[in-house]
């Protein structure tokens, strides 16, 4: 992911923690919030991951003239069942460095972390792939470290 940049707006954060699920009043009031410990209003933990809304190459967003499956009921555009790439979102954490308040700036920029392998007997070599995302404030104070791995299967599972 090339670097992005996008802004943490108020509504933003709202409507994130309301997708979430989570009514905690330092995500949208911001009378409440000034008087919290956290001295305005702030987005939840995972609010990071919101970053994919601001990158037009992000890989579940559809593109214009492409087949896409989708996540509705029915499929947009492939027929039959999709195919598998054997991909497995394993883990994610965040670490806050320092706090991000509605109205920061951040960029994200994603590097390479580590691989390792692992053998497994239903699905051979599993390789493991760690993504590390920084975000760093309009100051350029490293603000967030998100750290992802995600799993490939050498062979699909035998569902049987």
């Amino acid at each position: 992911m090339a670097k992005i940049t996008f802004p943490v707006e108020a509504s933003h954060i709202m409507m994130f923690a309301n997708a979430i699920g989570d009514t905690n009043p330092v995500y949208h009031d911001a009378a409440a919030a000034k008087e919290s410990e956290v001295g305005g209003i702030v987005p939840p933990p995972s609010f990071a991951q919101a970053v994919a809304q601001f990158d037009p190459d992000y890989f579940l967003r559809p593109k214009p003239g492409q087949k896409w499956f989708g996540s509705a009921k029915g499929p947009s555009g492939i027929e039959g069942k999709p195919t598998s790439t054997g991909g497995l979102h394993a883990e994610q954490h965040y670490e806050y460095h320092l706090p991000v308040h509605a109205g920061d700036v951040l960029t994200a920029e994603t590097l390479p972390g580590k691989t390792w392998e692992r053998e497994s007997k239903r699905a051979g070599k599993l390789t493991f792939r760690e993504r590390v995302t920084e975000y760093r404030n309009q100051k350029g104070e490293l603000a967030i470290t998100a750290r992802g791995v995600g799993v490939t299967t050498e062979r699909p599972v035998d569902q049987g």
